[in-house]
């Protein structure tokens, strides 16, 4: 195991109701805030009349800024910027999925920078103080109401990077299951394989002795297959959507990687995916995670075994590890299959005519993603051919 530091300062709220607080809770901290969200679904929902009520009975001032879209931009995230400097804005509220989180934080992280915020994403560090960000959560997918990471995508180019600092941790998360019955079959699933693509990053490690967090993360994956299924059969089981959201929360925190080696090659080529072609992140993972998985197995064959025995419950054979751990990556595939997700590029009509494209980009700026095994060019390009 390695030496690993952990800290989760994010305040989580959880429950039915909870985000009536939401104007109490920031009366702490502010008196005035960015109400940051995406387009007119919590506005339909009514959770946006709830919010601005709970804010004015707080006497909160705000300035609203929606339009976020899946895989934010960046030049919404400068248009925030400048909003926030012009009305000396301290604390962001922000209302939706990830996305929108995202796009908070990165408004956070520029307000005081004084180059491009898009220095960020390339790798300048997060040295200056960020604003204060917390948030209402819609969609369970992300876990960026827990994390320190955000990721957006530059139209310039298309291309899609992270960056993180515990600066940016949310300060509190308000977190209501109900708020999640409204939305769609495919965006509930696509949250799914995002936050279960969180564990694998981290459970595909080759650091030995990591038998507690191994443990928590088959546990965290059976309940996230247990309750999805649940979901197919009825998408307002109010229990079910709980321990979705709650997954999702425990899956980004940070806590299921201590002392382990993360991976995230599988999130790297996605973005590059989704850069490109605007998917679902989710769907994108769906898609890159099993490839990754069939390029990379034999690595460490054991724990893909592993893998296959705790999470799906097939047998271990031990004459034949290799029939086992292919066994494990055909289950995932058929889960993300009955939960309405694609497993091909072809699924979303996605050729091989910009594998090049996105397996050069990957590696723009560094020598290699992944840790697991190192991922360049060359091994980005065959895994994307393996999804098609």
């Amino acid at each position: 195991m390695k030496n690993f530091t952990y800290q989760n300062g994010t305040k989580i709220i959880f429950g039915k109701d909870t985000e009536l607080q939401v104007g109490s809770l920031l009366k702490e901290y502010t008196n005035k805030v960015l109400f940051h969200y995406g387009g007119g679904s919590i506005k339909k929902t009514g959770l946006y009349d709830k919010v601005v009520r709970s804010l004015r009975e707080a006497g909160i001032d705000f300035v609203e800024l929606p339009g976020v879209k899946p895989n934010p931009r960046v030049s919404l995230v400068r248009k925030g910027i400048e909003i926030c400097r012009k009305n000396n804005i301290d604390f962001i509220l922000a209302v939706g999925g990830g996305s929108v989180i995202d796009s908070s934080k990165a408004i956070a992280a520029g307000v005081n920078y004084n180059g491009d915020v898009w220095d960020l994403f390339l790798g300048t560090p997060i040295k200056h103080n960020c604003l204060k960000v917390a948030t209402i959560l819609t969609i369970p997918a992300a876990g960026s109401e827990t994390s320190s990471g955000t990721v957006i995508t530059n139209e310039e180019g298309l291309y899609k990077r992270s960056t993180g600092h515990p600066k940016l941790r949310p300060i509190f998360s308000i977190m209501n299951p109900e708020l999640t019955f409204t939305l769609p079959k495919y965006q509930t699933s696509c949250g799914i394989a995002d936050m279960f693509a969180h564990i694998m990053e981290r459970y595909f490690t080759n650091e030995a002795n990591v038998d507690l967090t191994d443990r928590l993360c088959e546990g965290t994956m059976k309940a996230i297959i247990e309750n999805a299924l649940r979901l197919n059969n009825n998408p307002k089981d109010y229990n079910a959507r709980a321990e979705i959201m709650l997954a999702g929360m425990v899956a980004h925190n940070g806590s299921l990687g201590m002392g382990r080696i993360e991976d995230w090659a599988s999130h790297d080529i996605e973005h590059e995916l989704s850069g490109i072609y605007d998917i679902a992140h989710g769907a994108g993972l769906s898609i890159v995670f099993p490839a990754w998985m069939k390029f990379v197995y034999k690595r460490n064959i054991n724990r893909f075994a592993q893998f296959a025995n705790r999470v799906f419950n097939i047998d271990i054979n031990i004459n034949n590890l290799e029939e086992t751990a292919l066994a494990g990556i055909t289950a995932l595939e058929n889960f993300f299959t009955e939960i309405g997700l694609p497993t091909r590029l072809s699924h979303v009509n996605i050729d091989d005519s910009h594998i090049e494209e996105m397996a050069n980009k990957l590696v723009a700026h560094r020598e290699h993603a992944g840790n697991f095994i190192e991922i360049r060019a060359n091994e980005a390009s065959q895994i994307l051919k393996l999804a098609l």
